[in-house]
């Protein structure tokens, strides 16, 4: 059962009712559900579906082609092993032109960046597949699909060759939102409330492959217990092999990911150089395009800034736990996680966790606020102090074209959330710290994002104009 993904259901859809060829690219990260999404919606126009596979040579590859074509053409007798993805692309010629006669049929090559294999040739016979006899055929939908998001990037949707302005459409896969993510467990019997689903998806994120393994009558804890502790696991291993099955020489996107971890507020790129003993250049500028696109990192433009001084956050929420609780933890086993689940280091690491899923919700933040039709940009926002001079940061800032501001302040709790007398100072000294440091003129607007509200008492009444609840973030978007 198919939830959410309207929009790129849409898209798919529209690519059989056109009257010529279409070549899609579809990206996003491991476990994130492209595979289950082009299988469901093309599922009875599906003519050959090949997989590539990981780490494997020329020969293992043709000789998986040939096998999926064997069995696709039902054919008695095995084919040969083709030579060369010339004569692969030959074989798939012969047997896919008596079929598209009938309807618009799609050919599906998912993990497609593993099965450019090193001096494979596969990428320049593929283009000439499709130059020279594909793109010429109107009854032909080729979805091409991988994990490797950059890899994706580089040699398909900004190809200088042959695939230069081939691609008709492409889609970026983007995890489950919070909406998608309740949708999703309900439709599968599974009912928590909001505040159990926040704790799931700090850990778990939006991957549908990770909530599928949420067990029906559990709690968040006893979940994350069992899939990130237990001896069996899904999670227990999941982060190396998230990173190796992406990107060549991935410890180097693992020691920014684990730079990011280690600062929440963000790391500009020059600060990530400095960090991870880095080179500036175009090296460092493509392994965070990578991770970006991966959808593992976000970037943000500060309040009055270039692209240059981008803050960038570690954005993948399984990564941000993993490298909190779950990695050297010399405690392990059933019950790990429901010992440490009240512990002081979650409860401040949940708030950190919780900003982040704000930011990845901005436009439910927005509908909640009215401002939906407004042009705003968002940002985070810090100013480092020194010289006798208190720093402060924001967790986020929407800057209004209606000459407002929201100064945003996200805040995790188990209860409604009390403002004290010393947290209404800070905020006090947070909004002239801004006003200050930013030139700005407009109207600030303080808005308190948390999970059951703010208490009422005298220094909510004097400093909060908005409020945004939970159930907010779990709006559908539009």
């Amino acid at each position: 059962m198919l939830i959410g993904r309207e929009t790129e259901i849409d898209i798919l859809k529209q690519a059989l009712q056109t009257t010529e060829a279409e070549l899609i690219a579809i990206y996003g990260r491991r476990r994130v559900g492209k595979t289950f999404l082009i299988r469901n919606v093309y599922a009875d126009r599906i003519l050959f579906d090949f997989s590539g596979m990981h780490n494997s040579g020329v020969q293992q590859q043709l000789e998986n082609f040939s096998n999926t074509l064997s069995s696709v053409s039902r054919t008695k007798i095995p084919l040969a092993v083709p030579a060369s993805w010339i004569q692969a692309f030959e074989a798939l010629k012969t047997y896919v032109t008596p079929l598209i006669k009938k309807q618009k049929s799609v050919l599906f090559f998912d993990e497609f960046p593993w099965i450019d294999s090193r001096k494979s040739g596969f990428l320049q016979a593929f283009e000439h597949f499709w130059n020279s006899w594909a793109s010429k055929q109107n009854n032909i939908v080729v979805v091409i699909c991988g994990s490797a998001a950059s890899w994706m990037i580089r040699k398909i949707v900004n190809n200088k060759g042959g695939l230069h302005n081939r691609i008709t459409r492409k889609i970026r896969l983007l995890p489950f939102t919070l909406y998608e993510t309740e949708v999703y467990l309900k439709s599968r019997r599974i009912n928590l409330d909001r505040y159990q689903l926040l704790q799931l998806y700090m850990v778990l994120g939006g991957i549908p492959h990770h909530l599928k393994n949420i067990n029906s009558g559990e709690s968040a804890i006893q979940n994350i217990d069992r899939l990130c502790f237990t001896k069996d696991g899904m999670l227990k291993n999941e982060f190396g092999n998230l990173y190796d099955s992406l990107f060549e020489h991935s410890d180097k996107h693992v020691a920014v990911v684990r730079a990011l971890a280690k600062k929440p507020s963000g790391l500009t790129r020059s600060e990530i150089i400095e960090v991870n003993k880095l080179t500036s250049g175009g090296a460092i500028t493509k392994l965070l395009e990578e991770l970006s696109e991966s959808g593992f990192i976000m970037s943000h433009t500060p309040f009055n800034k270039t692209s240059k001084e981008n803050i960038y956050k570690l954005s993948d929420e399984y990564s941000r736990f993993y490298l909190k609780f779950m990695e050297g933890n010399k405690a392990s086993g059933q019950g790990t996680w429901i010992k440490q689940s009240g512990s002081a280091s979650w409860k401040s690491w949940s708030g950190s966790a919780f900003e982040g899923i704000c930011l990845k919700h901005t436009s439910q933040i927005k509908k909640a606020l009215g401002i939906s039709g407004v042009y705003t940009e968002e940002s985070a926002w810090r100013y480092p102090g020194g010289n006798g001079e208190n720093g402060t940061q924001i967790d986020l800032v929407i800057d209004r074209q209606d000459f407002c501001i929201n100064i945003c302040e996200a805040k995790f709790s188990a209860t409604d959330f009390i403002i004290d007398k010393k947290y209404a100072s800070e905020l006090r000294d947070k909004l002239n710290i801004f006003k200050e440091k930013t030139k700005t003129k407009k109207t600030l607007f303080l808005t308190m994002i948390t999970t059951f509200g703010t208490r009422q008492n005298e220094y909510k009444l004097s400093l909060v104009q908005n409020e945004v609840k939970m159930d907010a973030l779990f709006e559908r978007e539009g």
